[in-house]
């Protein structure tokens, strides 16, 4: 594969988050171990890192807009790569059909697909999800709960996401 992938971060309530751009578009986002993070990325995707700040500016501006309350829908593209065409399908019906504030469960999302893959198995794709927020796993939930989530701190994570996008009612202690 040729091409290069160019890396940027921008800080959010939930931590700083990382974000992998290649020429075709964000292939990677996530919180924590920046530099293993960054090393997973450069190993899936093959590809020669480069310092490229007007790559990313884009991605990382409408992370930030995100999570100020700013954007409600992402406009930059996705790089799928890091994906397998069934993860690709049940990632991309999810980031077509889900929108901010909305939630659907892993068995509708697993019909919605319609790959065949069972309720169970979304779960792992969702945590299997490269582009977290952007492509809203943490909008998948169980019929009975939230279900899990794999980023930042977990499902506490999960709930204070949603409750930004007003799918959760906030608690008292909500900030």
């Amino acid at each position: 594969m040729v091409g290069t992938v160019a890396f940027g971060s921008v800080p959010t309530p939930l931590g700083d988050m990382l974000a992998a751009v290649t020429e075709t578009g964000v292939a990677g986002v996530g919180w924590s171990g920046r530099e293993r993070l960054r090393a997973r990325f450069l190993e899936g995707l093959g590809l020669a890192e480069v310092d490229d700040p007007g790559r990313t500016a884009p991605v990382l501006g409408e992370l930030a807009d995100y999570y100020a309350g700013r954007l409600r829908v992402f406009g930059v593209p996705v790089d799928w790569s890091l994906t397998s065409p069934v993860q690709r399908k049940v990632l991309g019906t999810l980031y077509e059909t889900v929108a901010y504030g909305k939630a659907v469960t892993y068995g509708e999302l697993a019909a919605r697909s319609g790959t065949g893959v069972p309720a169970r198995a979304i779960g792992s794709i969702m945590g299997a999800n490269p582009v977290p927020i952007i492509v809203p796993c943490h909008r998948v939930v169980a019929g009975n709960g939230l279900g899990g989530f794999s980023g930042g701190e977990g499902v506490e994570s999960k709930r204070w996401l949603l409750t930004m996008e007003g799918y959760l009612q906030p608690t008292l202690d909500w900030d």
